[in-house]
């Protein structure tokens, strides 16, 4: 990683892969030269981006959820784990695109050289991807897959410089709750730089996500941001979330759904409030349903973030 800090570092200032502080401080400044890169713009930006999750290597599970979550979200954003491998990014967004979603594809640096990277990004511009998720990636466990070398031929941000260069819009991840949170509107400002054409924040509390929106355009951040809205109805999948460093969940919200009479209508509920609430953030262009969901499967999941979408749109057309 060049273009540090990541957004894994852990509240007391560690690295979230070694036991050590995390090595930038302050954020990487994008080189000049060679200057910014100029950012290719987003067909569309999204009010409803939704988290695609299946089981891999299944296309029948992958139409299932589809066909539930492609009416309700404008987008899917289909993210890239280090324990759970899937189809190749291309082959994923075709299938996708074929079951009448709109993908955007993250792209890691973890497992793919910079060739490979080129020739997903290049694929994906065949395939009119309207938008690519360009992360470093979490470095793989010990235990998983030890025998698999991992790469890290770029960063995020080279990658959404790479991803703008061949044509692509690029979409980068922030994390508003994760140390230097002072400095977190400075690292998105360098990410624009670099080529990024929209901003997906990991999740933070509604204040905390005012205050790096307000930093934000402040330092000369212009391109669309969407918020995260965590979606939980039981212990699994809020504990899938609270597990992760750099992410900001009120632990009194979760124990009111976990120990509501009907969790599911309260994680709902909870997360349309939220919803609601990141909205009217002045530069928030949309949210991000986010996180598993459910812990009683994949398609029940899809139908509980499709509901969420459905409530969102009711509320805000009322």
């Amino acid at each position: 990683m060049v273009m540090g800090p990541c957004g894994g570092v852990r509240a007391d200032g560690r690295c979230e892969v070694v036991d050590d502080p995390c090595a930038f401080p302050v954020p990487a400044a994008w080189p000049d030269p060679p200057g910014p890169v100029a950012g290719v713009p987003l067909p569309r930006t999204p009010l409803i981006l939704t988290d695609y999750t299946a089981e891999p290597f299944s296309v029948r599970a992958l139409r299932a959820v589809a066909a539930t979550l492609a009416p309700a979200s404008d987008a899917v954003l289909v993210g890239e784990h280090q324990n759970r491998p899937d189809f190749p990014p291309t082959l994923l967004a075709e299938l996708l695109q074929a079951a009448g979603a709109h993908p955007w594809i993250t792209l890691a640096c973890r497992d793919r050289n910079r060739i490979v990277l080129e020739q997903e990004l290049i694929g994906l511009r065949h395939l009119g991807a309207e938008a690519v998720l360009c992360v470093t990636g979490d470095a793989r466990a010990y235990d998983v897959r030890p025998d698999v070398t991992q790469v890290f031929d770029l960063d995020g941000p080279r990658l959404a410089a790479l991803a703008a260069t061949i044509g692509l819009p690029a979409a980068v991840p922030e994390t508003p709750a994760a140390p230097p949170r002072d400095q977190r509107a400075v690292r998105l400002l360098q990410k624009q730089r670099a080529g990024a054409a929209v901003a997906v924040l990991n999740h933070a509390a509604p204040a905390t996500v005012a205050a790096f929106m307000a930093a934000a355009r402040a330092t000369g951040v212009k391109i669309p941001i969407i918020a995260a809205v965590a979606v939980y109805t039981d212990a699994p999948s809020a504990t899938v979330l609270s597990a992760l460093p750099g992410l900001e969940l009120d632990p009194d919200a979760v124990r009111r759904v976990v120990d509501a009479p009907d969790p599911v209508e309260a994680g709902l509920a909870a997360a349309v409030a939220e919803a609601q609430t990141l909205l009217a953030i002045p530069g928030v262009a949309g949210v991000n349903l986010s996180g598993l969901a459910s812990g009683r499967g994949y398609e029940y999941a899809a139908q509980v973030k499709a509901d969420c979408a459905a409530r969102i749109r009711e509320v805000r057309a009322s």
